[in-house]
Parts: structure tokens; sequence; C-alpha cells
């Protein structure tokens, strides 16, 4: 925990009250825990109480993985403070162990001296065995560096929701909501804001309602009587700008960004995606708001969901399909139809690790080859990433606007990180965006479909509209007339055209910014969900002194003008990306840039320590 200088004296019988700016939770256990369910809880009760969050949820690859196994754990881990929160936290200062499983598997993140709260209810020499310990940590002092409170949380909350007539089995259900509330007595959160979710999930099942209500509420009145806490823990409110706030994942910011964008164009939203893991919350979400004019299709696999979203497109509305790796890979044919008959669709590519199924459920960056240059032929389309799980909604409602602007695909680039991730997002007001433009198709009697505008744009002539008769279809097109030509050098004309027309998009990309000195010994690059943990390891090491500077990459094609100029101006040039060195190949092929990588591909996020870490040596190799 990052400690505050003061501790407010309190009355008598009171436990003492520290103030700390910063702290990281994880809530860890079975897949059937409801760990996910009680971490998102706390995030909201944080985010209410002022403070500024980041949270990093972590499932197992497995759907039904053996309970009370290593490879079952499921965790949730949320990072809040009073202080702007870049990551979900390198360390835990608490952690909620539900069974041994989870207590192996989270000790190795626990900070020295940090809390424990285990549920002694589970630590049955059954389930000790299954995560491999020979005799109970709990009492063999191997956890002698931490502080213990052993709870039995099974017991005590069957005993707390003993009078709602559920079943034993339906009311050990309820054991999250009691770790829940003994956490949130800890940090001195709002049980209010739970209680009311509670209520509105299972409104038509009052016992479970009843049950959940009375385990939180037991949960907090015992850290309130218990001595096994010493101390309890105060954040003051964050220093946020004034406005409406919300916490939200990075799949629900995309769903948010397509439907504000719709309604910017004026246009009806269809998405259409195949399930598939990180990505399928977002056709979840959007499937909830027809009355916003979004229609959605599960499609019977990857390559017809994006060729129902082309003829969506091609009807008139902003079309939009999502997915992770493997899918991408099969949708790519699709997107150099796309390309061909130049119709403006989004496609959201939430990666995971890879190759194949590879690690489903957990994060990496290693599909910018393919989404740059994983096609067959000359089709290139703009890329940009989003940084944040808020910063998916902006990013998502960017790609849309350049999608109609210039009558292309657009690939936006998330990650299992970013979308199921979750910080507090400030709600725009609709009113104050820049709407979309959709640009008037000339008359008929002007009409030429690959006619193009100063952008390099052909008209977006939507099916149906009489005079406008054209033909589509991934046959090469003659210039300006549309109709099908094998003509050697109109194709070589049209694939200029086409090229020429995305790397006019650098036009609406602002120019490269960078955080701290604009020259210097060191120039640390990242791109997508690496921002937080780069930008708070650099802050840090400049305030050590340190001559380092963070360049954050937002549009990866086109890129911004003036990232060239930028990488000369620093004598040595850091990559951090999730894989082997996607990035700093394109940065060395394009800019001749003497750059060096740092790469992870392990299914988590970088730490801020280890880029600090990184930044030392380079500098500290220089001064050797």
């Amino acid at each position: 925990m990052t400690a505050a200088t003061t501790r407010p004296p309190q009355s008598d019988g009171q436990k003492p009250i520290e103030v700390i700016e910063q702290a990281v939770v994880r809530f860890v256990g079975d897949s059937g825990d409801g760990m996910q369910l009680a971490g998102s809880q706390f995030t909201t009760a944080s985010g209410v109480a002022g403070n500024d969050v980041c949270t990093f949820p972590d499932y197992p690859a497995e759907i039904r993985a053996p309970a009370g196994s290593l490879g079952g754990v499921s965790g949730f881990q949320i990072s809040f403070g009073s202080r702007e929160v870049y990551t979900p936290g390198d360390q835990v200062d608490v952690l909620v162990a539900m069974n041994p499983a989870a207590l192996k598997v989270g000790l190795k993140d626990l900070a020295p001296g940090g809390w424990v709260i285990a549920n002694t209810d589970e630590f049955t020499q059954a389930n000790l065995a299954k995560a491999q310990y020979r005799s109970n940590p709990l009492d063999s002092g191997e956890l002698s560096a931490y502080r213990v409170v052993k709870i039995p949380i099974t017991s005590r909350t069957l005993e707390a929701v003993r009078d709602t007539g559920l079943t034993q089995k339906s009311a050990e259900r309820c054991k999250n909501f009691y770790a829940l509330g003994v956490v949130c007595w800890l940090f001195d959160r709002p049980l209010e804001p739970i209680l009311a979710w509670v209520d509105s999930k299972f409104a038509k099942v009052p016992a479970v309602a009843k049950a959940n209500a009375k385990a939180l509420r037991a949960g907090y009145n015992f850290g309130e009587t218990t001595e096994l806490f010493t101390v309890r823990y105060r954040l003051e409110k964050a220093k946020l700008p004034p406005g409406r706030y919300r916490n939200l994942t990075g799949n629900q910011a995309v769903a948010f960004g397509l439907m504000a964008a719709a309604k910017l164009a004026r246009r009806p939203l269809f998405y259409a995606s195949y399930p598939i893991t990180p990505a399928s919350e977002i056709l979840h979400e959007l499937s909830l708001y027809k009355n916003f004019d979004v229609r959605t299709f599960q499609a019977e696999d990857e390559i017809a969901a994006y060729a129902a979203v082309l003829g969506a497109a091609f009807a008139g509305c902003v079309a939009a399909t999502g997915t992770s790796g493997p899918g991408a890979a099969l949708k790519q044919e699709g997107i150099g139809l796309g390309v061909m008959t130049e119709l403006p669709t989004v496609v959201i590519n939430v990666q995971r690790g890879g190759p194949s199924t590879g690690l489903p459920t957990k994060t990496e960056q290693a599909d910018l080859w393919q989404a740059i240059l994983g096609r067959h032929g000359e089709s290139p389309v703009p890329v940009l990433a989003a940084q944040s799980p808020s910063d998916c909604f902006w990013a998502t409602l960017e790609a849309v606007r350049v999608a109609i602007k210039y009558m292309t695909p657009v690939i936006v680039l998330s990650d299992g990180y970013l979308a199921q991730g979750a910080e507090p997002w400030q709600i725009p007001d609709l009113s104050e965006l820049d709407p979309i433009i959709v640009p008037s198709p000339p008359p008929p009697d002007h009409f030429q479909p690959y006619a193009r505008n100063e952008w390099g744009a052909r008209p977006w002539a939507v099916a149906g509209t009489p005079g406008l008769q054209h033909r589509v279809g991934g046959l090469e097109k003659l210039d300006v007339f549309g109709t099908v030509s094998y003509d050697p050098l109109n194709h070589q004309r049209m694939t200029e055209l086409r090229a020429r027309k995305i790397a006019n998009v650098v036009q609406d990309i602002p120019d490269q910014a960078v955080f701290g000195a604009e020259s210097g010994e060191l120039l640390v690059v990242s791109w997508g969900g690496t921002f937080g943990a780069v930008r708070a390891a650099v802050e840090r090491c400049r305030e050590e002194g340190l001559d380092v500077s963070h360049m954050h990459l937002r549009w990866l094609n086109p890129m911004p003008r003036n990232v060239g100029q930028i990488l000369h101006r620093f004598r040595r040039v850091l990559v951090c990306e999730l894989n082997l060195g996607q990035l700093l190949l394109l940065l060395r092929g394009r800019f001749l840039a003497d750059a060096c990588g740092y790469h992870k591909v392990q299914g988590r996020p970088f730490t801020i320590a280890e880029i600090r870490m990184k930044i030392r040596d380079m500098l500290g190799e220089k001064r050797s």
C-alpha cells in the first residue's frame, strides 16, 4: 500500500484508521466461487467512494477446470487510489483466498507484510492435496512474512443466511458476498451501491437477494467486531475532472462507442459476430439496446459475420464486427473484399494469447502484423489501438468516423486485459461530440461509383437508391466507372489509389506527442494496453532524475507524420510490447530507427517494476 503521513486519532474502542493513497486487492478462488462478481462490486463501491480504479480479471483457460485445482483458479485484481491509477498494480496488498489453490497461485504476487484473508473451511486435506501442499500453510509458519486472518467464511455465511430458506448448496454460493463485506469494512467502502445492485439483479428471486445482502452485512460486521484486524484503511477521493462517471469494461466501452457513432452518423447500427473469448461481451452488451436502433446478429461462423457486416454497410448501416485473433484470421479474406468494394466497416480484434487456441483467457499483443500485413494482395486498412478500458470508447468512435470518411474497413486493436478490465469513464454529452458527416452521393445524372473526393474516397451509394445502381464484388473495378476490368494498367492505378486513400488518413491524425523531454537519452515506445505500465514507470523514473521519455502510439497504420523525427531525436529507443517484436520491426523498417525491444508473452500484462528495471538497465549500460 502507498501510505500517507497521517493517522487520524480514533475514539476509544475503535481500531486506528490509516490514511493511504493507493491499495491493491485480489479476490481469488474457484471459477464457481464468484470472485469476478465480488471484484466487480468492490470496484463499483470504490468508484462511488470517489477513487480512481483499474482492474484485471483473470479467468481459467478451461471452461470446467477441476474444482480446487491450480488450473481452476479464477481471480479479480483491483487497484484503487486517491491519485491517478494506471494499472491494476504490481503487488497485491490484500489477498482473499477462498481455498488452498487460490492461496498458492496468488501468494507469489503478495507484497511483504500484506494481508491474507483465508477461508479456513476450504483448507481440508483433500483441497490441500489438490493444491500440492504437504501441510496446511495457515499453520506451518509458511506465511510468517504476511498478516494472516483466518475466517471460516463458508460456515459463517451459512449461519448468516440460515433463515432465508435456501438449500445449503445455494446458501454456500453467498460466501463471495461475505468475503466482499469483510474487505469493504477493511477499506471503508460503502455497502449501499452493492445492496442496490443485489436488489436489482435478483429481483425475481427475493430469497437469493436477501441471502446475499445478509452475507454482505455479516462480513462487514465481522470486520467491525473481530480483533483479528489491527487497523482499518481510508482513502481520500481522487482528483478527477468534474462530471458524471461510471465504471465500465473495455468491451462495454466498445459497445457504447459503436452506439454513439451510429447516433452521430444518424444511421442504424448493425453488429454481427461469432462468439469468441474475450470479445463475446460486445455482442452481449449491444443486444440489450434494440431501442437505440441496434441490430445484432450471432452468425454461424466468423466468415459469415463479416460477410453480413459488408452487406449491412452496402445497405447504409454503421456496420461492425468483433472477434479475437483466430477469428480475425478467418475474416481476412472478407476484409480484402471490403477493401475492394470500398465499404465502411469496423473490425474489433480483442487480442489474446496464441497461436491457435493458445491462451484464450489471457492477454497478448501479437496480432499487429495480422492487422497491418495479414491479407493477400495489396489491401491496406487503417489500424488503431485503444490504450485503456475507457479509451476503447473513443478508439471505436474514431474508427467509425474514419471508416465513413474514407470508405474503408478499419481495424481497432484491443486486448484481453483492456476488454475485461474496468476503470471510471467520464460520460460525455452526446450533443458536444462532433457529428459524423455522411457525404451525400451526387445526383443520378452525375453518379460515378468510383469517382473520388478530395480524400480519395468513393461515394457511399446505398443499395436500393434510385439511379445509383453499380456493381460490387471482389473483381477489380474500372477506375471511376466501377465495371469489371482486367486491364493491367487499371489494376496498378486502382491499387495505388486505394493505398493513397489509406495514407491520406494521416490528415486526420494529430502529430505524435511525447511525455517528458522532446529529445534525450532514452525514448520508451508503447502501444495498446501497455500504456499504463509504461507511463507509470517512466513517470517514476523521471522523478528519480533519469533522462527518459515516453511515446505511446495510438495510430499504427498510418502512423503520425512526425514519428520518425521523434525516434531520431533520442540516443536510444526501447519498444515495449506483449509479443516478440512486431512494432519493433515496423519502426526499424519504416524509419531505420536503431531501436531495441522488451518483449513479454506470458499471458499477463507488464508490471511497472519490470519496465522500471529495464529502463535502469539501459541507462546504466550507457553510464558504464
